[in-house]
This record gives C-alpha cells, structure tokens and sequence, in this order.
C-alpha cells in the first residue's frame, strides 16, 4: 500500500460546495489540496451511497450517490482529482445489512413467497428460541439487545438486524446476496477507488454461523482482486487484538481498537497502567504469524467514538502527545476528520460529527449546518484559518509531526513492524525503539505531568525531534508531555 498518513471524513460534516448545509463530493473536491498540503494520501469516506439516514449506514441504493452528496459525476471529479494529487479513496462499505427502504427488503418483507425473502434472515419464535438467540449481549460497536424485529404484528416470522429495526441484516449465507455484494465491490473499483473500509465486518454472520465468516471475505478479497490486484482493505473488527487475527488471511489492514483504547487510557489517567508496548508487540506477532505483510491502521478516535480532545479534557499538551504516539509508532495512522484543529464532543453520535470550521463562522462559506454544533463552535474551538497562523495551535504540531514522518525513513515505512521495547519505561514514561534498515530510532515520551530526566546508555548520534525539552550529553530531561527522538 502506498499510503502514509489516512483521514477519515464524514461527509455530511466536511464542506458544503453549495449552501444547502450538507457537505458534499464536491466541497471534499475543493479541499483536497489543503489535505494533500498536510500531508494525507489516502482518504476514506463515509457511506455515500443513496439512504434515508443523515450517515447513511442503511444503505438504500448501493450503486447511487445519495443526491445530497452530488451524483455520479461530482464522484467522478473527486476521483480524478485524487488521482492528480496522489491521494487514493476508499469507501465505507455496509454489507452486513441494508435499509429497510432497499428494495431487496421492501420485496422481502412483502410475503414468505417474495423471491427476495431469502435475501435477509427470518425465523419463527420457536426457531429463535432453538437457537438461543432471543437477545444478544452488547458489545462496543451494537448496544442492541433485541436484535429479531416484526414487519406487521400478524407475521409468523420476524427479521434480523443486530443493529437497528431500521437495518436488516443480509443473508450473506445466500450465494445469490454474496454475488450481489461482490458486483457491488467491482462496481466502485471499476469507478477508481483503491479499496473499502468494511463497517462491521465480524458481523457479516450471525453468531450462529459465524464459522462462515472467513471463508466470506477470502471470497470478497478474491473477487476484489479480479479487478485490482492491489486492492487495500481495512477492516472494523472491534474486539481484541487475538480476534482481530484471522481477518487479516483477507484484510490488508484493521483498525487497532486495542492501540486506540490504550492511548485513551493514558490520557485519561496519566500513567501507562497495561504496558502500551508490551501489548503492541504481542498483537503485532499474533497479526503476523496470520500475514507477515499485515499494515496496522491506528486511531485516536473515528465517527463512533467520544472524540479525542474530549478525551484529553481539551488539553492541547495532551492533545499533541497523543498524535506523536499515533504517528510514531508503527501502521498507517487514521486522522478523523477535525482531530487536527482540536475538535471535541460527546455522545450522542450527532455530537461527535459536528461540522468542520475552516474559517470563522462569518467568512466560512464551507461550513456545513445540517445540525447546530453544541460543541465546535468558533468560541470553543479555533477554525483552521486562525490556527495555521498560530504555530502552537494543534494544527501545526500535526503539520509537523505528519511531515516528520514522511521525511523519516524508519517511520514512513508503514510495512514495518519493527517494534521493541527499551529499559526506560516506566508508568509515567513510555519508550520504544523503532528499526530500520541502516539504523534505529529511540523515542521517549513523557506522559506525564511532572519532569522526567533520563541518563540513557545508547550511543546518541543525533536528535531529531525535541518537544519541551532538553538534551545534554546522554541526559535527557522532558518536560510535562515533552517527547524527543534519537538516531542511534
């Protein structure tokens, strides 16, 4: 994969090309210099396809662009101005279930004897009580406990969608809905996009068949690869790293909820209390003994999640750590949407993908207003004008770091795993050596708010990066959040 720095973008909150309020192909268009400018080469969007919902997880039309976000053609101008720049697309793709409203479903729910009925899974009360499956426990990504739902009253059967009522999930043990789904892969790689984000991919069978689910997407990846023999694909697999495992036989990369959560952890309480890197090393073993050419896909934080400078309670030191951690250690780093201007916000979900500030409020023409922002308001947070003439605003330490990273050969190289722990570590401190070819990094960070000082052993050739802090002979003193970077 020839990527280095991901960004997320929900659509509907990124840039508004027309004034409707709703952001569109066409405003992402018109700001991909400004991504390319920071340094992003790959680019994942959030459902685009036609759907009742404002974020289009309930997909009515997979082969229609949602006309609030533009058409076929503006889709088209995104791509070919991705392609000028160097920047790949990859799409979010919903397989695990449609909307009620697809007309796959619409004729399903018609009667037991609809040709369509098979395309989703129904079962009679007695059936579901066989299979132990009235209710289902909740899990990080589905607080769902009622997962079996009625058409009408009177049906003998009910539909199944872990989800949501208004999200049916496919029957993807139905080889006719597993040739429908893999036309629609090829449709949009046919379109330019080099890969898919796949929500809810270790959902795609219910646990009763859940055996099924890695045959599934080696036969996904393969009818993928018809078409792009390079295709990435990035799973959301939200469960341990040991569970994470088996999806990368088909995966080129999963998002790293472990990681994500435990930079969260340190945030939050100051302190390294479950050895980060310890935990790294173990998952990316257990990652490549499934694929040696695995490409781990870090975060903070995405569209489902509290966002990170909430987590961080808006401290812009903290903030900083955070992205140095993410863009020092190995993987392809996933930016959300915002995370470089210091964007926060709670649940509900709503709440955490409030629209971009690209100026101030009367000058940002951009600036979608689908909903009335409760927490990224110019009085909050500073748009990104105002911090790029800022140079300690969050928007420039992530210029910085992100430029560090490609410039840097250990670092830019996302296929390299070379993760290994140091003697320094401690609660309050973490370190790590990253290898390469020709030589090693060491890092420090302080996570801490108290001054650190460290007499290091190693052989300092050279400082390449320096954070509040300073470095005399083989002392090193950091001060709260300060980090810094050795070649040795």
């Amino acid at each position: 994969m020839n990527a280095t720095i991901a960004y997320e973008i929900f659509v509907p909150s990124y840039c508004d090309s027309n004034g409707d309020g709703i952001g569109d192909l066409d405003g992402i268009a018109s700001k991909l210099p400004y991504l390319y400018d920071l340094g992003v080469d790959l680019i994942w969007l959030s459902p685009i396809f036609s759907s009742p919902s404002y974020h289009k997880y309930d997909v009515a039309d997979y082969h229609a662009i949602d006309h609030r976000f533009g058409d076929m053609a503006g889709f088209e101008r995104l791509i070919n101005k991705a392609n000028t720049l160097g920047i790949k697309v990859i799409l979010d793709l919903v397989l695990n279930h449609t909307s009620t409203q697809h007309p796959w479903f619409k004729n399903a729910s018609s009667g037991q004897n609809s040709t369509f009925r098979d395309f989703y899974i129904w079962k009679t009360p007695a059936e579901i009580k066989t299979l132990n499956a009235e209710q289902r426990a909740e899990t990080a990504d589905s607080q769902e406990r009622n997962p079996w739902h009625l058409v009408q009253k009177n049906d003998t059967q009910k539909y199944y969608g872990m989800f949501w009522s208004g999200m049916p999930d496919l029957n993807l043990a139905n080889e006719a809905v597993q040739e429908e789904v893999f036309k629609i892969a090829q449709f949009w790689l046919v379109k330019g996009v080099a890969g898919f984000r796949l929500d809810a991919a270790k959902h795609v069978f219910p646990p009763w068949e859940e055996e099924k689910t890695q045959p599934f997407w080696a036969d996904f990846k393969a009818a993928c690869q018809k078409l792009n023999s390079d295709v990435y694909i990035v799973g959301e697999v939200w469960t341990s790293a040991e569970n994470v495992s088996p999806y990368y036989k088909s995966f080129t990369s999963n998002f790293n909820f472990e990681l994500c959560d435990g930079i969260r952890d340190i945030l939050r309480n100051g302190r390294d209390q479950h050895n980060l890197i310890e935990r790294l090393i173990k998952a990316y073993q257990q990652f490549g003994s499934i694929n040696p050419h695995f490409i781990d896909a870090s975060m903070l934080g995405n569209h489902d999640m509290e966002r990170i400078a909430t987590v961080a309670n808006d401290v812009r030191d903290k903030l900083k750590m955070a992205a140095f951690l993410q863009f020092t250690l190995p993987g392809l780093p996933y930016m959300y949407y915002g995370d470089e201007l210091g964007m926060y916000g709670h649940k509900p979900d709503e709440r955490i993908r409030e629209a971009f500030l690209w100026d101030t409020r009367w000058q940002d023409t951009g600036r979608c207003q689908w909903q009335k922002p409760k927490y990224n308001t110019d009085s909050k947070v500073s748009p990104l004008k105002l911090q790029m003439e800022d140079e300690d605003s969050i928007w420039h330490f992530y210029k910085k770091i992100i430029a560090f990273k490609k410039s840097n050969a250990v670092l830019r190289d996302i296929s390299n795993f070379t993760l290994e722990k140091t003697n320094y570590s401690s609660e309050e401190l973490l370190s790590y050596f990253r290898i390469g070819k020709d030589h090693r990094l060491l890092v420090f960070q302080n996570i801490s708010k108290n001054t650190k000082t460290i007499e290091t052993v190693e052989n300092i050739q050279e400082v390449l990066w320096l954070e509040k802090g300073h470095v005399n002979g083989q002392y090193i003193e950091l001060e709260a959040f300060g980090s810094v970077i050795i070649s040795d």
